[in-house]
């Protein structure tokens, strides 16, 4: 599937819950209505489009009264190709990105350290590229590191980051 394709797929706020629960464990789409209180065809139904686009992977089968539930995975640690797709396809997965964002600030913990960092600037591009494998090892540590929702002596938590060059010409 296309990366525009794949894009619009995940540019969908329970698209994007789906992909967070589903990275590190594997889950079915029963599991997914129960966590994010959706019904269970809408689930399967999200869980289809993320299928199609190939952002989840089946990841066995669980017997469940008499019959068999497929699960599905986010396959995190692949090296899936970024996306790159038009404007009109990132500007839709920024708005999918940002309301999911603000559906987590207000699950916030008040009173519990954050960190919010934020930058437009022109720096050394020896410091981008220290900057962005840091970040990417710390996206890599948290996603092989999560585990099943409600795990005992895990905590729950929300890592987003954004990290680009910028068009605007040489220094």
């Amino acid at each position: 599937m296309s990366d525009m394709s794949s894009l619009r797929a995940v540019a969908h706020p329970v698209r994007l819950r789906m992909l967070s629960a589903l990275t590190g464990t594997a889950l079915s789409a029963a599991d997914l209505a129960r966590m994010l209180g959706i019904s269970h065809a809408n689930a399967s139904y999200h869980l289809r489009q993320l299928a199609d686009a190939g952002e989840v992977v089946e990841a066995g089968e669980q017997k469940i009264r008499g019959g068999t539930a497929r699960l599905y995975r986010y396959p995190h640690e692949a090296d899936a190709p970024r996306r790159d797709a038009g404007n009109d396809d990132r500007l839709a997965y920024t708005r999918a990105v940002a309301a999911e964002l603000e559906r987590r600030i207000g699950e916030r913990v008040p009173g519990r350290s954050g960190l919010l960092s934020d930058l437009e600037g022109w720096v050394p591009a020896e410091a981008w590229e220290r900057a962005s494998a840091l970040v990417l090892e710390a996206s890599q540590l948290l996603h092989d590191a999560n585990q099943r929702p409600h795990t005992p002596d895990t905590v729950h938590v929300s890592f987003t980051a954004w990290a680009f060059t910028m068009a605007g010409g040489d220094a």
